[in-house]
């Protein structure tokens, strides 16, 4: 069939006399399995469910949340494909001008904690109807959690929204074993076994039994410390073979965390892949100018789900997972078939890829068996020896898309783990990157320099990025071609000083990269990285932390790792004189910055800054001048 309903008009048509189920989700309605919505409502749609899709409801009125009527077995609520939060406001909590997932990127068509807010409107209109909450919003904040736009630590966001039931991680699982025990007749209240899902239960009622308890709300709002322990405690628990019940209280409820739900295996994710999306946004915001977030994946495959690298400072191991599955060659195949016979296909596939773009497998054997290893990485600081590094199959996958009538290229936008292509000693892989799949540029993520911010990171050192950049440059030489790296950098990550920064710069000078863009540390709910940044604390060490927080601080990293755009001189400047690092100002080949003659700067014996021109610094200026005259 073609979109599902989103009008009460489009349910009748279908000749159906209400709806099984209302997805609310504050993204537009795009039906690509790119978006979260569209999989699991195509999904409940294959087994027989009756879906009415409700994007970005007007949540100032109950119009729209009554639009279809009273649905036969709950609500499903998700705030879209990435926390609304996030979606709104950039890391310097400054309201964001667009928005890439609403008709023609209009900014404020979804509520600040769009979860929380549709739930309870829902709740107001429809008190005895199920709500399940969902999505990387919900699935980052089941737990209390360290909010940094309200700047202090808020209850699991079951307490805040009143939902019955949460379901974490990609969903698919447990959203099916919920419709079936609704459909079957089974209150809500009593479906409190499904792995994947959260519940809050009367302290008074909870049975005790094997589960891993973390401090409470109250003790993790009151102790920074307890709230790190709870941060570890939650992140060790997050594989599906060996993670056990979490259980935490919450004055007097308690909030359990069953188990993670078993990841789909690679018949199921094909399947998920296969269902009848429609592969664009709906047609009511064509007059608007379309959903721009569809550019970037309408001729992109996605052939993995999960990441075994597990960076601290990203949300996929604690929402998606890091036990990685990926699609058969076949189903990968069947789609780029699809894009081929679209008729605004030209020729270029343009990504391959996934979290990372070429992990095909589980990182080793022993995680087939035993899960992941509870607080070790398997890539940083360097790879694990059981690590298997294997491009064979992604390889021909890669040469099977290449060889379809139609296709002029290929490409990889999604971040390819360098580490982990340096770590294969068949370099078959790496040839053929450099050769058929960069678009001129490849985009990877080195994030810093620094050997101890790198390990705060839970990223490889920099030597492997060194000998990785040597032997791509090497090989788009011999493949005659002209293309470049483009690296992603981080400022003001938890753990690193000024000094780390100018280390960062040194490196870019040294090495002639001059990044294009620098993404300053944004603290999202669940992280490791934003545990750090509230706590000061490491969670796996309980060691303490530098962390950046003044808004000065990070205006100098971030001017350091662009030291050399002109805008930005006179802040370096100011950075390397707070350091005493003088010796990297001026004409010198190893110089960051010149020295501006023209508003000399002078610095006092506390490291003070004073701008000559200041006429606050009167007294300082007028003893350089004796001092010059003398």
């Amino acid at each position: 069939m073609p979109f599902l309903p989103v009008t009460k008009e489009e349910v009748k048509k279908l000749g159906w006399d209400g709806v099984d189920f209302v997805f609310v989700t504050g993204d537009a309605y795009v039906d690509h399995p790119s978006f979260g919505p569209a999989i699991l409502t195509r999904l409940l749609e294959s087994r027989g469910y009756r879906v009415a899709v409700l994007a970005q409801p007007d949540w100032k009125s109950n119009y729209d949340f009554t639009r279809f009527g009273k649905p036969r077995l709950g609500f499903l609520v998700s705030a879209g494909n990435i926390d609304s939060m996030v979606a709104h406001y950039t890391v310097a909590k400054r309201k964001r001008r667009d928005d890439a997932y609403s008709p023609g990127k209009k900014a404020g068509l979804r509520p600040d904690r769009a979860v929380t807010v549709y739930t309870k409107k829902i709740k107001s209109i429809y008190p005895d109807v199920p709500v399940i909450i969902g999505g990387i919003e919900a699935s980052l904040r089941r737990f209390a959690h360290y909010d940094y736009w309200a700047d202090k630590v808020m209850p699991s966001v079951l307490v805040d929204s009143g939902a019955d039931l949460l379901s974490f991680g990609m969903g698919e699982h447990q959203t099916l074993e919920i419709a079936e025990r609704l459909n079957n007749g089974e209150p809500i209240s009593s479906i409190r076994d499904i792995r994947g899902t959260c519940y809050l239960v009367p302290v008074s009622e909870y049975e005790p039994g094997p589960a891993v308890e973390c401090p409470s709300f109250e003790k993790v709002c009151e102790s920074k410390k307890e709230y790190a322990v709870a941060t570890r405690k939650q992140q060790d628990e997050q594989d599906h073979i060996r993670g056990k019940k979490i259980i935490q209280r919450h004055g007097k409820m308690m909030l359990v965390q069953n188990p993670p739900a078993i990841a789909l295996s690679r018949e199921e994710l094909d399947e998920i892949f296969d269902l009848p999306y429609m592969r664009d946004y709906h047609p009511m915001y064509e007059k608007q100018g379309g959903v721009p977030a569809i550019e970037e994946v309408l001729f992109s495959i996605t052939h993995n789900r999960g990441c075994f690298g597990g960076c601290n400072f990203c949300a996929l191991a604690f929402h998606q997972g890091r036990f990685v599955t990926s699609r058969s060659k076949e189903s990968i195949l069947r789609e780029a078939n699809i894009l081929i016979n679209d008729p605004r296909f030209k020729g270029y596939i343009h990504d391959v890829g996934g979290p990372s773009a070429d992990f095909r497998r589980p990182a080793c054997d022993k995680q087939l068996k035993y899960g992941l290893c509870p607080g070790k990485k398997c890539l940083a600081p360097t790879p694990c020896p059981n690590l298997i590094a294997d491009h064979s199959e992604y390889l021909d996958i890669l040469r099977e898309l290449r060889s379809l009538p139609k296709v002029k290229a290929v490409f990889i936008r999604s971040g390819i783990r360098y580490d982990y292509v340096m770590a294969d000693k068949d370099d078959a892989f790496f040839k053929d990157l450099v050769k058929y799949h960069v678009s001129g540029h490849l985009k990877v993520a080195p994030e810093h320099c620094s050997t101890p911010v790198l390990d705060y990171m839970g990223k490889p050192h920099i030597d492997t990025y060194v000998k990785f950049q040597k032997r791509f440059m090497e090989l788009t030489r011999s493949a005659k071609k002209e293309q470049y790296l483009v690296p992603y950098l981080m400022s003001s990550h938890p753990g690193s000083t000024l000094k780390d920064a100018v280390a960062v710069a040194q490196f870019l000078k040294k090495n002639g990269i001059r990044p294009e863009q620098v993404q300053d540390f944004y603290p999202t709910p669940g992280t490791v990285s934003t545990c750090m940044f509230y706590t000061g604390l490491d969670p796996y060490t309980m060691k303490e932390v530098y962390v950046p927080t003044s808004p000065e601080d990070k205006a100098m990293q971030r001017a350091l790792l662009q030291y050399y755009i002109p805008e930005n001189a006179d802040v370096v400047r100011k950075a390397l004189h707070k350091i005493h690092r003088e010796d990297l100002i001026g004409n010198g080949e190893n110089c960051l910055v010149r020295e501006d003659f023209r508003m000399k700067n002078i610095a006092d014996k506390s490291g003070r800054y004073f701008p000559k021109s200041s006429g606050n610094n009167k007294k300082v200026n007028n003893k350089a001048k004796k001092a010059k005259r003398r």
